[in-house]
């Protein structure tokens, strides 16, 4: 009868920073590389969770997100590859907010996002150009009772670079969905945020060992730069 190893849960001190940056610094690490053509798909970039200055519930990781955003965005519109932005709103009594509204009901809650409100409104930092498309949603992943996917049919794309926040939630979220789809899902680091170190590079750990290649922003910028 053979042997049978597994592993441990391990708890060794390191923190998730230390974590992420030994996996990143691994020579031997594998990639889903890029395929022919890509999507920017830039997930909630509106005020409720980007300005830091208004909102509690807004959080900054590298204060550069957005001008990376709108570099990668601008080169691959330039290229006629497509651009979405997300945001997420509910109706008014939040009758279509679902379970994940529900969880609390204050001025700040997820729920009390209303369509039209400042804290619907995209990020004015943010080049949205009229050709980008624009999808609401109600659920973390930019693919859920979107017409995302459609769209990157008809695109014929097979590469998703997915940008925005949080890390820890809707970019995961997007993630999974993407790579779940078949496509070649890129996460750019300077890209996303979140709240805590602690939640930002632990997803960016599970994600690349997993679900994406995360890399550099640069990274992008050269492969579209090369087209």
């Amino acid at each position: 009868m053979s042997d049978i190893v597994g592993t441990r849960m391990l708890s060794d001190g390191r923190t998730a920073r230390q974590i992420f940056e030994e996996v990143m610094a691994n020579p031997a690490r594998t990639k889903f590389g890029f395929g022919e053509k890509l999507a920017i798909v830039n997930v909630d970039f509106q005020n409720a969770y980007t300005r830091i200055d208004q909102y509690k519930t807004a959080y900054e990781t590298d204060p550069r997100q957005i001008d990376y955003v709108n570099i990668i965005s601008d080169l691959a519109r330039a290229r006629g590859m497509p651009v979405i932005w997300t945001h997420v709103a509910y109706v008014e009594d939040a009758a279509d907010a679902g379970v994940w509204g529900t969880r609390t009901n204050t001025p700040d809650s997820l729920q009390n996002i209303k369509y039209g409100s400042d804290r619907h409104t995209f990020d004015d930092r943010c080049r949205i150009d009229p050709s980008d498309i624009i999808y609401d949603k109600r659920m973390p992943s930019a693919f859920f009772e979107t017409p995302l996917q459609s769209l990157l049919v008809w695109h014929k794309v097979d590469t998703v670079v997915v940008t925005g926040g949080s890390t820890s939630g809707c970019i995961r979220a997007t993630a999974v969905d993407s790579l779940s789809r078949g496509y070649r899902t890129i996460v750019p680091i300077e890209t996303c945020a979140d709240k805590h170190e602690s939640y930002h590079f632990a997803n960016l750990t599970d994600l690349q060992l997993k679900y994406a290649d995360v890399e550099p922003v640069q990274t992008v910028i050269d492969w579209l730069e090369a087209r």
